[in-house]
């Protein structure tokens, strides 16, 4: 079940917080709708029927044909000029809303777009491969290493960076253990939770 971004959107602005609160809202929801999620595999359909959606909710490129691919192509296209459109006002955002809003940018509306899109981009995607988690904190911290916190060559380097990042998690699913291919989901944590650790590691020695 994707996680509604209008919910931790909500829970972020009760909170007037930052990035910090919006991630621990989102964290929160998600934990929710995971457990309803569960509640209705386990409750509905036979033993075999729970499996198959278990292993789709941990993420898996077996069943994507070529007219899903043309459609998820259409959907990230389309997102992603409309991201690089607002670049500027991402970049006007790590200082805060009052200094995006000292700028001219209409902070409200802007964000309600990107949340918006980014359902779109979510909602399409997960539709067709599944739940497949940690790529979104993994990707954006790997790019602004290599070319820094403008959002012109952020969101570009994401995309490329991304897209690689899948097909080699894709790859190892399949080699890892023989002659059986594990979700996506399960490479990507493998990643994913060492690479956290080392952020809040980082974050933790430089507050």
């Amino acid at each position: 079940m994707p996680l509604p971004p209008s919910f931790s959107w909500r829970c972020s602005r009760t909170a007037r917080a930052g990035a910090g609160k919006t991630i621990l809202a989102g964290v929160a929801a998600s934990q929710l709708f995971n457990a309803l999620t569960s509640y209705i595999v386990s409750t509905s359909g036979n033993a075999q029927q729970a499996r198959d959606v278990m292993f789709w909710l941990l993420g898996s490129f077996g069943g994507v044909r070529w007219p899903e691919f043309q459609l998820a192509l259409t959907v990230v296209v389309i997102g992603f000029v409309i991201c690089m459109y607002f670049a500027k006002a991402l970049d006007a955002f790590a200082f805060g809303d009052d200094a995006a809003a000292s700028l001219g940018i209409s902070v409200n509306a802007v964000r309600i777009i990107l949340f918006g899109v980014t359902a779109l981009l979510t909602a399409t995607i997960v539709s067709m491969v599944g739940s497949i988690g940690f790529v979104g904190l993994v990707v954006p911290h790997a790019a602004r290493f290599i070319v820094g916190q403008s959002h012109m060559r952020l969101l570009p380097t994401c995309l490329v960076t991304g897209a690689i990042f899948m097909v080699l998690a894709d790859i190892m699913s399949r080699i890892i253990l023989p002659q059986q291919v594990l979700p996506i989901g399960v490479v990507t944590a493998l990643v994913g939770v060492p690479f956290f650790s080392i952020i809040l590691y980082r974050s933790q020695r430089n507050s």
